[in-house]
């Protein structure tokens, strides 16, 4: 219908007293065709009584219009200008309380074009809403991810991320390091370490795409500490850097994952591809510098540091600490004899050695030339020499070979345990020394024990 005016209303008006008058001027013909005489009907009067009944008709018609599509018209522009107002607001506040899609919502009281109308609104307020959602999610885990540098710590903030901002309830997150898929964090997962080996994670990480599982005759066994019960649904998702796979993340609910969660997950991922990546390569840096080159053992400026890790927990928990020097036999003579690069060869494979027989939380450091630090956390005086044996056997089975040579070597081992004595680690350090020149002394390849007293 063509628009006379420029509001709406006004031509509403205009069409109903038109419509109003016409029917006025046809209603008494029509009259006549109902047998009426035409004495009465064709008359002034009754043409004057058509037409006013005509304009009442249309003002009554016009006066129901404005009173209920008006009233909604009025009630939506209220409301869409509560949310304009609101999201002007938040912007700058980032306060999107005042405006939800509960408090914000129209009453959905018809199935005509004005309920579709609310309808239509409530769906761009959740809209908005999941919008909002999102954008905070996204920031959130952002934040989190350029706050971290270390892998184990990045993990766990990530990991935590994801189930605050998904339905999760469970979770792990698992990264290739050193070519082995390792669990770095999870939470509520029954054995972490086995999904390692699971083929839906493998598969996930060969393929490079989100796999969403729904529990029952799957091998991939989840349970949620949080409630007790088996999850419903496993997603597992992929973690990589320009196409190079890193890791994977599982997430599992006692419900059901939405559309949003893994749209949501599919944009998390590159961000955290990213950081994952930057990590690694901060870890990496961190062993080259940690690492001594030669030996693979740990540098003395690293294994100073983690004595003092180890000597201050031992003094808070009150528990043992026990320590090893331990220093090649007559290594200037396999150097003069055979030359440096074979002498290289003996230091590695005393090293070697070394590590083959120590436990998995204890380090060894290169202390300076031929000379190695043992760190033995949570070992007594017994744990302590026992070490210090399986360390001087295996060096003196220990061979290489250079040509037609084989050379074996032995070592002397001074040890020590931390007691309430000791103040320092540089004491306690000072004390095994001693017991490594008594043992040099006492004709080498043996073990020297030396109490703090």
């Amino acid at each position: 219908m063509p628009r006379i005016t420029s509001r709406v209303f006004t031509d509403l008006a205009v069409w109903m007293t038109g419509f109003g008058l016409a029917i006025g001027l046809v209603f008494p013909p029509f009259c006549l065709l109902l047998g009426l005489p035409a004495a009465s009907v064709l008359t002034p009067v009754f043409f004057a009584s058509t037409l006013a009944a005509g304009l009442a008709v249309g003002a009554v018609n016009f006066a129901l219009a404005r009173l209920v599509v008006g009233r909604r018209f009025r009630h939506l522009a209220t409301a869409m200008t509560t949310v304009e107002s609101q999201l002007a607001s938040a912007v700058y506040t980032q306060d999107w309380s005042g405006c939800d899609p509960e408090r914000c919502a129209l009453a959905v009281d018809s199935d005509d074009e004005a309920g579709a109308t609310a309808q239509a609104f409530n769906s761009l307020i959740r809209t908005l809403a999941k919008s909002h959602a999102v954008e905070t999610a996204m920031h959130d885990f952002s934040g989190v991810l350029s706050r971290e540098f270390e892998l184990e710590g990045l993990a766990s903030a990530a990991l935590d991320g994801l189930l605050r901002h998904t339905a999760s309830e469970a979770g792990a997150m698992l990264v290739v390091r050193e070519d082995e898929l390792v669990p770095l964090a999870s939470l509520g997962i029954r054995a972490p370490e086995s999904l390692s080996a699971n083929d839906h994670v493998r598969r996930v990480i060969r393929l490079g795409q989100i796999e969403r599982l729904h529990v029952g005759a799957q091998d991939l066994v989840v349970d949620s500490v949080l409630v007790g019960v088996a999850a419903r649904e496993i997603l597992v998702v992929p973690v990589s850097f320009k196409s190079v796979p890193l890791g994977v993340i599982v997430l599992a609910t006692t419900g059901t994952f939405e559309r949003d969660d893994i749209e949501l997950l599919d944009h998390l991922r590159t961000d955290l591809g990213l950081a994952v990546n930057n990590a690694l390569a901060h870890d990496r840096l961190e062993r080259l510098a940690a690492i001594d080159p030669l030996t693979d053992a740990y540098n003395r400026r690293f294994g100073l540091g983690r004595l003092r890790e180890e000597f201050s927990r031992a003094v808070r928990a009150e528990g043992p600490l026990g320590i090893l020097m331990l220093d090649i036999d007559h290594f200037k003579a396999v150097n003069d004899t055979y030359g440096h690069l074979v002498g290289d060869r003996v230091l590695r494979a005393v090293a070697g050695a070394c590590r083959h027989v120590i436990r998995e939380g204890d380090v060894l450091v290169r202390y300076g030339g031929e000379e190695f630090l043992v760190l033995l956390p949570g070992a007594g005086r017994d744990d302590v020499a026992q070490a210090a044996e399986r360390i001087r056997r295996a060096v003196s089975e220990t061979t290489v070979e250079d040509g037609t040579s084989r050379i074996t070597v032995t070592v002397s081992v001074g040890a020590t345990t931390y007691q309430d004595a000791t103040e320092t680690p540089d004491a306690l350090v000072a004390i095994a020394d001693r017991a490594l020149y008594e043992a040099k002394d006492g004709g080498r390849n043996r073990v020297t024990m030396v109490g703090a007293r």
